[in-house]
């Protein structure tokens, strides 16, 4: 099969972020399976919108190139796209990070690379993997920005060049209680010596030392960054030793009293900010979060907090609202190699205050439904974004700006056309999909990311639950109206249902999978989200990655097909990638002892209610299960401490130090005591169940509904081991052993041919014989020897929905000798 994937032309006028998928240290990542028949080829088209924050004088797009091997047709094909023309771009090659410049034409830059086989084995025999970065900036000749009109919408970026820097009184304060032992403290004392070498003459400067005492560089002042002044302290820095507690309190007003609320002296202003680090939470003190937001908030005042936290110990919500009500922004700052480098990089970022208290203003009587316009601070190389609504039939939006700068307050106004000819002709020439109508797009849902953004940091920055609720509930119906995913909403890619939809003739297929944005409240262990039954039919089934069977993976389902004996078992072979098909007649309330590990402390049982009996074969019951339990034993190895899963047709209720409930109707999980609970649910016919109890241990429950059930058939459970590698060699239970039972692989040359114990004869088309038989063969484990036959089955076996597959089948009078024992054996008393 041969995969091309394509990424549609990138709009990189400042797009919005993918806020979808799992995060590995700041890269979001969404992962999509489809199925794609042999011999046929697909194309990928991808389509996404970016935000492209300014930071340190430049826009950054990176590209990652991952395609996991060498492509004979790589190409990577970016147009960037700027109004006001673009000031310069460079791009920074994969293999040697050197910078090279590239030639500027207009408002437009065309970036195309197509590295051959061998320049990809010369990065790595495996294909590449790495980033493709280009950085860019574009030309601002108005000091008041660029505003851009579309469809009632504006947004105005607002990034002033050539102003003077304005003097800073910066309080670094930094958490050095015993958690710090070790590389953290050594990669702070690294960032702090280059940072305090950077300050400028004119910045005044103090250090603060916090574990469960506070100690101060200079007491009661802060020190003009001389040179002298400078070198003492990168002297008190080498000095420091990690120790103690951490009094989060104590550091915050030590801090705030150390800051000038006004200049002690005629001459410029000095910008009062404080940088907060620590990798951990308040352990002696006050250690109330809402009592040291109180006392921060009261003490600050004026001055600007930048929260740190250092590792994923650090306490990131607390520190993420002291930034926000004090004037600041908070930052991961990840346990890596390049630890130092992320604080000096952050430091960096607001290093050069040229503005405060920028007030950016629209008349009442033009703009509306405008997004946050005040602003504490505008650094050098970074840009301020404003977003609002126009009234219908103006033509020019006047704007006003007023801050405080170098040595005096600053205003600016200007009345920017909004002529609907002049920003046709504006975006005509561009090259990107959709041309104006995108960009007219593109405009409308920027404000609604950004008033989106802001009422998810008024909530969290509120503390009466009526609010709380009514910011959320805000923010959910402009997440489901705009199609984003935020922390309220989730992302829902819909598979098609199997039965409505059959691949076309054509050996060119595309397959778009339809995505859905749904509503979650949010919670801390469980969350729920609402799926609409609205879906897109494709030519191709889309699956989620989490529905491929692992190799040695060993399913359990009863009945996939009307009129088979139930339960009815399907068994992927260790080592052995067929299936292994039995039935076993159960009876009506009967609990079967499917999987017991003693070791691991692990137990699954399973409830069998009565299904009708076919027609011409009344005397054989027919089963299913409607109820599966799986439970942890006392003095076991899998958990912790107690507990126990119960999975029906309606419910899942989880139950250990409390109880969770999730509908099998509606998405969601729980996670209790590192055992992970999920529920999914594609619509009313198709829902699954995972429980991960560990790194090598996963069920999977199947809940199977029928549309229109015939008389045979009625809704019921089926039970996976997708994982079994965790178990123990003791694990025992009528499943329980196959997981475990190893196999080898000899051949007898003159009768035919041994596969991995089972002994078939050779028949190379394996065309079924009248009675549908494709072979015969013989399975042998140990001294156990059973005759097996290949038939093509109809499965339901895994979360594809019903298809059909080969199975070795155990004829009925040889079940029992598989199993080693007899059914009652593995009857128990109750669930």
């Amino acid at each position: 099969t041969t995969v091309q994937i394509g990424m549609r032309c990138l709009r990189t006028f400042r797009s919005l972020p993918p806020l979808c998928g799992s995060s590995e240290r700041e890269i979001e990542k969404f992962r999509v399976a489809v199925s794609v028949p042999p011999g046929s080829h697909i194309s990928f088209s991808l389509s996404y919108e970016e935000l492209l924050p300014r930071r340190l004088g430049h826009y950054e797009l990176t590209l990652g190139l991952r395609p996991g091997r060498l492509v004979p047709n790589l190409t990577l094909d970016v147009s960037i796209v700027e109004r006001t023309g673009l000031r310069f771009v460079k791009v920074l090659p994969l293999k040697t990070g050197r910078l090279l410049s590239s030639t500027v034409s207009g408002n437009t830059q065309h970036v195309k690379t197509a590295p051959s086989l061998e320049q990809q084995g010369s990065v790595s025999p495996k294909g590449l993997h790495a980033d493709y970065i280009i950085r860019y900036d574009v030309e601002l000749s108005d000091p008041i920005g660029d505003v851009q009109v579309f469809d009632g919408h504006f947004v105005h970026y607002f990034a002033p060049r050539g102003l003077p820097v304005v003097p800073k009184e910066v309080i670094f304060v930094i958490d050095v209680s015993g958690s710090m032992i070790g590389t953290k403290i050594k990669q702070t004392k690294q960032a702090m010596t280059t940072i305090l070498g950077d300050l400028r003459e004119g910045d005044h400067f103090n250090i603060i030392t916090f574990s469960d005492k506070v100690h101060t560089w200079k007491k009661g002042r802060s020190a003009r960054a001389t040179p002298n002044n400078v070198r003492d302290a990168k002297e008190f820095v080498n000095r420091i030793i990690a120790n103690g507690w951490t009094n989060i309190n104590a550091a915050l007003l030590s801090a705030a009293q150390l800051v000038s609320p006004s200049p002690s002296s005629p001459g410029p202003n000095r910008v009062p900010l404080v940088f907060f680090l620590t990798d951990g939470e308040a352990t002696v003190g006050i250690t109330a979060g809402e009592s040291i937001l109180s006392n921060a908030r009261s003490a600050l005042g004026s001055v600007s907090l930048f929260g740190l936290a250092f590792g994923d110990d650090a306490d990131f919500p607390l520190l993420k609202r002291l930034a926000l009500e004090n004037r600041g922004v908070a930052r991961m700052v990840y346990e890596d190699a390049d630890a130092a480098l992320q604080l000096k990089g952050f430091y960096d970022e607001v290093a050069s205050p040229l503005l405060s208290d920028i007030q950016l203003t629209y008349l009442d009587d033009q703009a509306f439904d405008v997004s946050r316009s005040l602003f504490p601070n505008y650094f050098q190389g970074s840009e301020l974004v404003v977003t609002g609504k126009v009234k219908p039939g103006v033509k020019d939006l006047k704007v006003s700006l007023t801050a405080t700068g170098y040595k005096q307050k600053v205003k600016m106004e200007n009345h920017m056309s909004i002529s609907k000819g002049e920003d046709n002709k504006t975006v005509s020439g561009t090259d990107c999909p959709g041309g104006p109508d995108g960009i007219s797009s593109f405009v409308h849902r920027l404000w609604a990311y950004f008033t989106i953004k802001e009422l998810l940091l008024a909530k969290l920055n509120s503390t009466d639950s009526t609010m709380q609720k009514l910011l959320g509930e805000k923010a959910t119906i402009l997440s489901l109206k705009y199609n984003f995913v935020t922390p309220v909403t989730s992302l829902v890619v819909v598979k098609p249902d199997e039965d409505e939809i059959r691949p076309t003739a054509s050996t060119t297929t595309t397959a778009p999978p339809t995505t859905t944005t749904t509503a979650t409240p949010a919670t801390t262990k469980t969350t729920m989200a609402h799926s609409p039954s609205t879906k897109t039919a494709s030519p191709i089934p889309v699956k989620k990655a989490v529905s491929t069977p692992l190799p040695n993976s060993f399913k359990t389902a009863s009945a996939p097909a009307p009129g088979k004996t139930n339960p009815h078992f399907v068994v992927q072979l260790p080592k052995l990638k067929q299936n292994l098909c039995f039935t076993v007649d159960g009876k009506a309330n009967d609990v079967l002892r499917l999987l017991k590990d003693p070791e691991r402390g692990i137990t699954v049982d399973g409830h069998l209610i009565s299904a009708p009996s076919k027609r011409d074969v009344q005397d054989r019951h027919r089963t299913y299960f409607d109820q599966i339990i799986i439970s942890s034993a006392e003095g076991g190895t899998a958990w912790p401490a107690s507990i126990t899963i119960s999975i029906s047709l309606d419910v899942v209720v989880v139950e250990g130090e409390g109880q969770d409930t999730l509908p099998t109707g509606q998405w969601g999980s729980v996670t209790r005591q590192g055992v992970r609970v999920s529920m999914e649910n594609s619509d009313d016919f198709h829902q699954s169940c995972w429980i991960q109890l560990a790194d090598d241990i996963c069920f999977l429950v199947l809940f199977h509904h029928y549309k229109h059930p015939s008389y045979l058939q009625m809704a019921h459970l089926g039970f996976y081991i997708t994982d079994g590698q965790g178990l123990s060699p003791s694990t025992k239970g009528l499943l329980g052993t196959f997981p475990l039972r190893t196999s080898s692989f000899t051949t007898d040359p003159e009768t035919g041919l041994w596969r991995n114990n089972i002994y078939v004869t050779i028949d190379t088309e394996l065309r079924p014989s009248e009675d549908g038989v494709l072979s015969r063969g013989v399975l042998r484990w140990g001294v156990t020897h059973v005759t097996v036959i290949l038939q093509n089955k109809t499965l339901k076996d895994n979360v594809r929905k019903r298809h059909l597959g080969r199975c070795w089948v155990v004829p009925k009078a040889e079940v029992e000798m598989l199993l080693g024992l007899p059914y009652q054996s593995y009857v128990v008393d109750h669930l």
